[in-house]
C-alpha cells in the first residue's frame, strides 16, 4: 500500500480507550513519519492526548451532537482523509470513518445484524471484547496494514506541566518519598472502601512516605476524596481538582508507588512505570488490565481470575468465586457497590504496596 498522507483514528469512546490507542497511534507514526495523524474523540476526552507527538490534530465532537454538530462535523471531514480508522464497533464511528476515509478500516461485531457495516468499509478486523486486551485489539489494525506493532502506552507532559506540578506540591519530588492513591473512580462499581484508603495511608506513613490524593474536579469526587483526606495524616495533601490528566502523568512519575481502582489514572501509571497497585473488582482484567511499561508482548499481560504481577504492576482482585462477574455492580447498574472491592482487606492492598516497594 502507498503510504498515506492523512490518516484520521476514531476513537469516540471514554478516556482510557482513548489512552489505549496510543501504541496504535505510535505505530502509525513509526512507519509513516510523514503523514498528517488527527484523532477524533470527544470532548470530554481530548486532554489525555494533548502534547502527544504522534498527533497533527485532535478534531473533537460532544458525546450527543444534535443534528447541526453532525452535519458540521461531516463536512469537515469529507474524505479528507487517504486513511480512516476506527478502533471501535458503533454504528457512528463506522459512519465517521466512511465519510472521511478514502481507504477505511474498522472494527466489526461479530453479530449477523452488524454486517451491513461491512459495506463501509474497504477491510474490517472482528472485534473480540472479551478474550483479548484492548491495546492488543487496537493493534490488530496495524496487522491488517501490514505494518510493525509498537507496544507502550504513552502518557506525555511538557516543560511547562513539570512546572506547575513543582508549584502546586507542598514538597520537592526530588526529595521526598511519596505515594499517590487515587481513591474514587468514576463509577460506584468500581469503588474500595474508605477504611482501607485510610489504613493504607496510616502505614505508608509510617513507613515515610508523603500521601498524596489525586482527583478530578466533579463535585462528587471532591467532597469525596476530601472527606478521606480528613481522615488521613495531617501532612497528606489533596490534588483532586487541581491538575490536568498530563500534570496528573508528570506526578506519578517520580513517585514511589501508586493504588488505584480501575480507571485511567491506574493506566497512566502504568505507563509511565511507577510502581503500581491496580484493584480490580468486576472488570474484565484480560480486556482492561493496566499495561505496564516494558510489557513487549503480543499476548494478554493478565489472566482472568487471580491476583498477579507484570513487569511493575500488581492486579489485586477482590474476593469471590464470582469475580470478575463484568457486571456494573452488585445491584447491576453504575451507582451500585460491588462486594468483591468493598470485601478486599486493607492487609491485602498493603501486602502488595510493601512487595512493589522491596522489590
Amino acid at each position: 500500500m502507498q503510504p498515506p498522507q492523512r490518516v484520521l483514528l476514531i476513537v469516540t469512546r471514554r478516556i482510557g480507550d482513548v489512552l489505549l490507542t496510543t501504541p496504535l497511534l505510535h505505530s502509525l507514526r513509526q512507519a509513516w513519519p510523514q503523514a498528517k495523524i488527527d484523532v477524533l474523540v470527544f470532548c470530554n476526552t481530548a486532554s489525555v492526548l494533548r502534547g502527544n507527538p504522534a498527533i497533527h490534530e485532535i478534531i473533537t465532537v460532544p458525546e450527543h451532537p444534535g443534528f447541526w454538530q453532525h452535519l458540521k462535523l461531516f463536512f469537515r471531514l469529507l474524505r479528507r482523509y487517504d486513511l480512516a480508522l476506527s478502533t471501535l464497533t458503533g454504528d457512528k464511528p463506522t459512519l465517521y470513518a466512511w465519510v472521511a476515509g478514502k481507504r477505511r478500516i474498522g472494527m466489526l461485531a461479530a453479530e449477523k445484524k452488524q454486517q451491513w457495516k461491512r459495506r463501509l468499509l474497504t477491510r474490517s478486523v472482528i472485534f473480540d471484547n472479551f478474550d483479548t486486551h484492548t491495546v492488543l485489539m487496537n493493534l490488530k489494525l496495524v496487522e491488517a496494514l501490514g505494518i510493525a506493532p509498537s507496544y507502550p502506552v504513552e502518557a506525555a507532559w511538557t516543560p511547562q506541566d513539570i512546572a506547575r506540578v513543582a508549584v502546586i506540591l507542598p514538597f520537592d519530588v526530588d526529595v521526598e518519598n511519596y505515594a499517590v492513591l487515587h481513591v474514587y473512580p468514576k463509577f460506584a462499581y468500581k469503588t474500595w472502601h474508605v477504611q482501607g484508603w485510610v489504613d493504607l495511608a496510616q502505614w505508608l506513613q509510617v513507613r515515610g512516605l508523603r500521601v498524596v490524593l489525586t482527583g478530578s474536579n466533579a463535585a462528587d469526587e471532591l467532597a469525596y476524596v476530601a472527606d478521606i483526606c480528613s481522615q488521613l495524616p495531617a501532612n497528606a495533601v489533596n490534588l483532586a481538582g487541581q491538575l490536568s490528566l498530563a500534570e496528573s502523568a508528570c506526578l506519578l512519575s517520580s513517585a514511589n508507588v501508586y493504588v488505584g481502582p480501575d480507571t485511567v489514572m491506574t493506566h497512566i501509571a502504568a505507563a509511565v512505570g511507577v510502581p503500581s497497585v491496580a484493584l480490580f473488582g468486576p472488570s474484565n482484567p484480560v480486556k482492561w488490565g493496566p499495561w505496564p511499561q516494558g510489557y513487549v508482548q503480543a499476548k494478554n499481560p493478565y489472566r482472568l481470575r487471580g491476583t498477579q504481577r507484570v513487569e511493575r504492576v500488581i492486579l489485586l482482585q477482590g474476593p469471590g468465586d464470582c469475580v470478575p462477574c463484568m457486571e456494573e455492580g452488585c445491584e447491576r447498574n453504575i451507582r451500585s457497590l460491588s462486594a468483591c472491592l468493598q470485601n478486599l482487606p486493607s492487609a491485602n492492598v498493603i501486602a502488595a504496596v510493601q512487595s512493589l516497594l522491596t522489590g
